[in-house]
């Protein structure tokens, strides 16, 4: 059975090359808000500096590796400042 699953992959199969180029990154999930917050501080970097490789979705984003602490410090600040603390 294994042999007749070969053949008929391969049926008219021709050899080619592809080149694969790959990218190592980091890979971030997060709410809509936190993605948009991430983005427009990509956004307000000269194009040396900027540090999104892909946008996947509305939560999903595809960074370089060397933003990552960058990327955690400013989501702390943004947090810190958009928490709500009740008055004493």
């Amino acid at each position: 059975m294994a042999n007749q699953f070969r053949a008929f992959m391969f049926k008219g199969l021709r050899c080619c090359y592809i080149m694969v180029n790959a990218i190592k990154g980091l890979f971030i999930s997060c709410d809509i808000p936190m993605a948009q917050f991430i983005i427009s501080m990509n956004a307000s970097l000269p194009a040396s500096q900027k540090f999104i490789i892909y946008v996947l979705d509305n939560t999903h984003l595809f960074v370089q590796p060397h933003v990552t602490e960058m990327i955690r410090s400013a989501m702390s600040e943004f947090r810190d400042q958009n928490s709500y603390e009740k008055p004493a």
